[in-house]
């Protein structure tokens, strides 16, 4: 099996996978990745990530030009805004997840980092995850948005509309964003009732043994 074909089975597997799980709905998220010479494979526009054809991703060359499959997703500027500000990412994941969507409206959700230190995982995964604006669906400003940042950040909320988290590769990417929503999941299950934060002490020693990117 060469690394194309099956790439183009793991991306439908791990979407599949988040569809079941009910971690996006309809035909809502999308997912690319990155081939070895440089071209992406992405989830075509309007399609379900329960129901994904290995055959029918969009193939995009590195200058952006469609190869082959269907229309990609509207999304990809906010896709192609990592991939170029962020040498390491090989893989970007964006879900409508009900929980992360559920904090990014709440008023005094941290706009510099939308999670509380509740588990070291979520730290460990994600580093400080940014809150952008509200978009309309396709509109290009989320990617300027993503730039903005300047590669300094792996994982994005958008307010109203889901997360966004870049990986080294697609499974690193799913899983960060698995872990962005169960630790949006926690944060609504116990607020209000004081829960026992990591210390800051434990924030730094997670950031220097995992080498995490913290400080941006």
């Amino acid at each position: 099996m060469s690394p194309e074909t099956r790439l183009r089975e793991d991306i439908c597997l791990l979407a599949k996978s988040l569809f079941d799980r009910g971690l996006t709905g309809g035909s809502s998220g999308n997912i690319s990745a990155r081939l070895e010479d440089g071209s992406l494979l992405v989830t075509p526009t309007g399609s379900s990530l329960g129901r994904l054809d290995p055959a029918r991703l969009s193939h995009f060359s590195r200058e952006g030009r469609l190869l082959s499959g269907d229309p990609p997703t509207k999304e990809m500027p906010l896709h192609t805004a990592f991939y170029d500000t962020r040498t390491q990412t090989g893989a970007v994941v964006h879900l409508h997840s009900c929980h992360s969507v559920a904090l990014s409206m709440l008023p005094d959700t941290d706009p510099d980092n939308v999670l509380p230190p509740l588990t070291p995982y979520g730290i460990m995964k994600l580093g400080k995850v940014k809150l952008l604006p509200v978009f309309l669906p396709g509109d290009p400003a989320m990617g300027e948005a993503v730039r903005g940042l300047a590669g300094k950040r792996s994982a994005v909320l958008l307010a109203n509309h889901g997360p966004v988290v870049a990986g080294k590769d697609v499974e690193a990417a799913v899983y960060a964003i698995e872990e962005l929503e169960e630790t949006a999941r926690l944060a609504l299950l116990t607020r209000g009732l004081s829960p026992r934060l990591l210390t800051q002490d434990h924030i730094e020693r997670l950031v220097k043994t995992f080498n995490v990117e913290w400080d941006a």
